[in-house]
């Protein structure tokens, strides 16, 4: 049976551990970089190693950042009352591209997840409380985790803890997308399309 060389092997051994990557994807990725030119498989390696030497955690919203606290923080032109609890870095990437929301946000790095034994002391949780008792000015937080299983688990346990303070917690709507067909649709997203029926 053929045996690809241990550099090769052990490159797509690193790239199948990537998220959403298969054993065969992972191959195309390696071959893909073995086919770059010198001065290009340099520049994605050291775009690697510099991604990863010079990102940090902002000290506010453990958003990933070059300077902290992170840009986003720092910019007095924000909503300083509005906070949006995502679950991931790349939540804050897809909420700034609507352009319609200029507060600011609080980065989890995941949800509750029993299952998987994650529970509230393996996520950001502690950060955002202790970042709540330090800003008064906090008056809304709009809970923006992912619409799944773990993600209403999480929201419902943020409501409960952050609703004694006084802050307004609201949740971002979910449902049927444009376009979607019912029949199509899970039994979670369905029920929260009905949940957030409106009067016409």
């Amino acid at each position: 049976m053929y045996k690809f060389p241990n550099s090769i092997a052990k490159l797509i051994r690193e790239l199948g551990k990537l998220p959403g990557i298969g054993s065969k994807t992972a191959q195309r990725l390696a071959f893909h970089i073995l086919s770059l030119e010198n001065e290009e498989a340099n520049q994605l390696a050291e775009s690697i190693v510099n991604a990863k030497k010079n990102t940090t955690l902002c000290s506010e919203c453990c958003n990933l950042t070059e300077a902290d606290p992170c840009p986003i923080c720092s910019n007095n032109k924000r909503d300083h009352k509005l906070l949006c609890v995502v679950e991931q870095p790349r939540d804050v990437a897809a909420l700034e591209k609507m352009n319609e929301y200029h507060g600011l946000y609080h980065v989890l790095h995941g949800a509750i997840s029993p299952m998987d034994d994650i529970g509230p002391e393996d996520i950001k949780l502690r950060e955002l409380l202790i970042r709540l008792q330090d800003h008064s000015e906090i008056k809304e937080i709009i809970l923006a985790t992912n619409p799944t299983v773990n993600g209403e688990a999480t929201a419902v346990y943020l409501s409960r803890l952050i609703k004694p303070t006084g802050i307004t917690i609201s949740r971002i709507a979910s449902g049927l997308p444009m376009g979607g067909d019912l029949e199509y649709a899970d039994e979670i997203t369905l029920a929260k399309a009905f949940e957030g029926r409106k009067v016409l």
